[in-house]
């Protein structure tokens, strides 16, 4: 499935949140070490699955950003929010222009671009061993111990396409 891969230098861009803040990733990147890209639509069974464990990631690791990247309008964009308990800050991309210049084809895409703007990480779908690895790379980069993402009550599988 398309989308940018490790070792690639990722597209910077200016987006504007939920809160109406703009979010420059080159900004930002100044002063954290990396910063986690979810794409989603909120239609999306696979999203929905997913996304809820990316909060784990952002209360867990909460010196690190995680960026949740909408390809709806905003009334949708904060239901979605509010009904998977989502809280790390979500910016939109209308119109698709970041999500074609970072060539998905498919969401949930998620990607972690280090400071040197290059991406260390591409997850396409829920795939729950990248996830894991995603957790142990968030846990090196924030400095805390590696918290556990996946419980065996959560019965999550092994992949969802996205």
């Amino acid at each position: 499935m398309p989308a940018l891969s490790p070792g690639t230098k990722a597209p910077t861009f200016r987006l504007t949140g939920l809160d109406k803040a703009a979010y420059v990733l080159t900004d930002t990147l100044r002063s954290e070490p990396a910063v986690v890209l979810a794409f989603f639509k909120v239609s999306c069974p696979v999203c929905q699955f997913t996304f809820p464990y990316l909060e784990r990631l952002h209360r867990s690791y909460t010196n690190l950003p995680i960026w949740g990247i909408s390809q709806d309008d905003t009334d949708a964009t904060e239901g979605f929010c509010r009904m998977f308990g989502i809280t790390f800050p979500t910016l939109l991309d209308q119109g698709y222009e970041l999500s074609v210049s970072y060539d998905l084809t498919n969401v949930p895409s998620i990607f972690l671009v280090g400071r040197d703007l290059v991406i260390d990480r591409t997850i396409v779908g829920f795939d729950k061993a990248e996830l894991e690895g995603l957790n142990q790379d968030l846990s090196e980069l924030s400095g805390m111990p590696t918290k556990a993402l996946f419980s065996a009550a959560d019965e999550v599988p092994a992949l969802k396409p996205g």
